[in-house]
């Protein structure tokens, strides 16, 4: 399982083709829409006054409790490293190109610094309030792409066939489910990610956590209903995301990575099963995919074998879906989505006629 806060530059700049589309009116059981951030109010804090009435600020005096001291930190604590904003440039990057020479890279830098931002800062604030929407059932996440990407293949052929494979995944999923979409392990113990939610957002803020979940179909059918019930105990607001490829990569005969496409399809059908049983929103889902015809991961409707795999195996990590298997599987969760549309508006429905009778 990972968690993430949500700065997704390449789903920001996503997100503008669903902004278009009409917002559907959110069913009366779903969480009324909230713009700012739930903050948690603390008895200890002054109310400053605002509406409160003379005589009640005067009616009996209150005696300050005294401070506790705060606990001296632990040596694990005294051990970490001080944090600043650029503390990360002195780690090393292990993922990343080496480049022997730095007064060149300096300049290259300083070149790209001047430089327009690729995504601004509303942009980004925008994501997260259609982030906020997927973890209340009003709008569902595709987020797409390769798993490792090289300077050879950033050209404009890749980005145009990846991005028209996206927006035809999208345009899909929006049918079925009438919603807007932004394009952007089974270890984990329930009460360990409840500690880490409060962590990483004390003001419960809608949109600022995804919870993205990769435990394979059988795992998820047993773990994700207690982490989403110690989550919903807790009242935290998440967005929870499924990552079907992770969980499913084998190893072929021929000793290539690859992942059966039936496989995908189980874990993605065991997310919305089990979000459908706790009554959670299904907040969306993480492919690795490409817009080519890749031979990397068996199965689909155009069926890719075991010995298919050495044809077009081009990935420089883990085996990806192809436009066609990616097409195919953006149909079957769309109709996921019409079922549960079609669901959530029978209930409405029936609501509305219990209250005018």
């Amino acid at each position: 399982m990972a968690l993430a806060t949500n700065a997704a530059a390449a789903a920001a700049a996503m997100s503008g083709a669903a902004a278009s589309q009409p917002r559907p009116h959110a069913p009366a059981f779903l969480p009324l829409r909230r713009r700012c951030a739930v903050r948690a109010v603390h008895a200890a804090e002054p109310s400053k006054g605002h509406g409160v009435p003379a005589a009640a600020k005067t009616s009996s005096p209150t005696v300050a409790p005294e401070k506790e001291a705060a606990p001296a930190p632990s040596p694990a604590a005294k051990a970490l490293p001080k944090w600043s904003v650029d503390s990360w440039r002195a780690k090393k990057a292990l993922q990343l190109p080496e480049y022997p020479n730095p007064a060149k890279l300096e300049t290259v830098l300083k070149t790209i610094e001047a430089f327009p931002p690729i995504v601004f800062a509303g942009e980004a604030r925008h994501l997260e309030e259609r982030l906020a929407d997927a973890a209340m059932g009003r709008a569902f996440l595709l987020q797409g792409g390769d798993c490792a990407e090289s300077f050879k293949e950033f050209n404009s052929d890749n980005i145009r066939d990846t991005f028209r494979v996206i927006l035809q995944m999208s345009a899909v999923l929006m049918f079925g489910a009438q919603m807007p979409v932004i394009k952007v392990s089974d270890k984990m113990n329930p009460s360990d990610l409840v500690k880490l939610i409060e962590i990483l957002n004390p003001s419960n803020k809608p949109g600022r956590i995804t919870v993205i979940t990769r435990m394979g179909a059988e795992n998820m059918r047993v773990k994700l209903p207690h982490l989403i019930r110690a989550v919903r105990q807790a009242g935290l607001i998440v967005t929870w995301i499924t990552d079907p490829m992770h969980g499913n990569t084998i190893k072929a005969p021929c000793g290539l990575k690859t992942r059966p496409f039936d496989s995908i399809l189980a874990e993605v059908r065991a997310f919305f099963d089990v979000h459908e049983q706790e009554g959670s929103h299904p907040g969306g889902v993480h492919l690795e995919m490409t817009g080519q015809n890749v031979t990397e991961c068996i199965g689909g409707s155009r069926t890719v074998t075991f010995d298919d795999l050495s044809d077009r195996y081009h990935t420089h990590c883990d085996p990806r879906l192809n436009a066609s298997q990616s097409l195919e599987l953006s149909f079957i969760i769309a109709e996921r989505l019409r079922n549960r549309r079609i669901r959530s508006s029978s209930m409405l429905n029936k609501h509305l006629t219990f209250v005018t009778f």
